[in-house]
């Protein structure tokens, strides 16, 4: 059974030791060359450069963005929210202080959704091993 970023990889084909600039890259996941450089500037997505200053975006970066936007689509949620909770994720303060407003606003998660979090938790912290 194929994970979920095979089928993105599948999905998008991305290959072994691609190397793209924003333009093919975007037209590659469907999106605009702007909304990858939005990505980029929430730190989602951390594509090299040629000498000459272009990105290039290799097979990494193309599964991050891909995953992002898959994430995004599935939640309902702009880049903005996805770059905030993986924030959160990564910085314990945030997190703790994220949790604290959870407490004063009396929302407990319910067993099954913490589990599905701690499962996206999960791919999302493989996504940025892969990413590194």
């Amino acid at each position: 059974m194929a994970t979920d970023l095979e089928r993105l990889a599948l999905r998008h084909g991305i290959r072994p030791g691609a190397a793209e600039v924003v333009g093919a890259a975007a037209a590659r996941l469907g999106t605009t060359p702007r909304m990858l450089r939005y990505r980029e500037s929430l730190g989602l997505v951390a594509p090299g450069r040629t000498a000459g200053g272009y990105r290039i975006y290799g097979e990494h970066d193309l599964l991050a963005a891909a995953y992002a936007a898959d994430l995004e689509e599935r939640y309902g949620v702009p880049p903005a929210a996805v770059a905030f909770a993986l924030r959160a994720v990564h910085e314990p303060e945030v997190g703790g202080q994220i949790a604290v407003l959870g407490r004063l606003a009396r929302r407990q998660p319910a067993p099954a959704r913490t589990a599905a979090l701690d499962f996206e938790t999960r791919k999302a912290r493989a996504l940025l091993r892969l990413a590194s």
